[in-house]
């Protein structure tokens, strides 16, 4: 298929972006990489009447490390993000999760923001930032505002943006080390069947779990024992309401969360 008719707008500056948010609103679909966004477009799933391509704002396309966080722009592509010197040393669990994001293809195109504004609730971005307890940085003509990422997904494919809203940044806190990701899926760079990130906190460990529920779901665990350990991750994994579907049984997504969490945990908290 072919997307519905749309108008085409190359924004060579901020202002223009947001003044074509403020205008159209809802009607108007932010472009950058295209690698969720076209499909969406081909099956007629999305209908804008115009779409603002942001990819030749340079403001767009930095990555800043700073104030103990790492703030990665809206123009930054995921590929880019992998190549960045820090990367490894300041956002260690971003490096684990990097290389199951997609393939080269899609990363080489892809943009980190892009990830985050489509809000699967298999992608491992959106995952990620929710496990650091990062922030989304939105801005339309009116104001700015920070979000955590735990406010900032709303559902399934469901974000808090206003419809004047960009998506100008995400912000990850950095310096986090011990730190662990793993996820199962039918192929690599397919999106998860279910995929786990753990971060060691001051008070014990916390568990984000994607793929299962409607978006991505943290726990806090604190320091258990083993069989208390087994019995919060018994009780977790039942929480997110896991079902069947055409890739897995709610069941082997239980059975997952419970033995990749532990895992994870246990690496983390050594």
């Amino acid at each position: 298929m072919k997307p519905a008719a749309f108008d085409y707008v190359r924004a060579e500056h901020l202002d223009e972006v947001l003044d074509g948010l403020r205008r159209e609103g809802g009607d108007a679909r932010i472009i950058a990489g295209g690698q969720s966004l076209m499909p969406m477009l081909n099956m007629r799933l999305a209908r804008p009447k115009t779409l603002i391509d942001i990819m030749r704002l340079p403001e767009l396309a930095r990555i800043e490390h700073k104030g103990g966080a790492v703030t990665v722009g809206a123009g930054v592509r995921q590929a880019a993000l992998l190549a960045w010197p820090e990367l490894g040393k300041a956002l260690h669990l971003v490096a684990q999760a990097l290389p199951w994001t997609g393939h080269v293809q899609t990363r080489s195109r892809g943009t980190v923001c892009g990830s985050i504004a489509h809000a699967d609730p298999s992608a491992e971005l959106p995952l990620v930032l929710c496990a650091l307890g990062g922030a989304v940085h939105l801005r339309s003509a009116k104001r700015r505002r920070h979000i955590p990422a735990r406010d900032f997904f709303a559902g399934m494919m469901a974000t808090t943006r206003e419809d004047d809203e960009l998506i100008e940044a995400v912000s990850f806190p950095a310096g986090q080390t011990r730190s662990a990701f793993r996820e199962v899926a039918r192929r690599h760079g397919d999106f998860a069947i279910v995929a786990c990130a753990a971060v060691a906190t001051d008070k014990g460990v916390r568990l984000a779990v994607g793929g299962v529920a409607d978006m991505p779901a943290t726990r806090e665990f604190p320091r258990l024992e083993a069989g208390g350990l087994d019995d919060a991750l018994n009780a977790f994994a039942y929480e997110l309401d896991a079902r069947d579907d055409v890739h897995a049984t709610a069941r082997y997504r239980r059975d997952l969360v419970r033995m990749i969490g532990k895992e994870l945990i246990r690496e983390v908290s050594r």
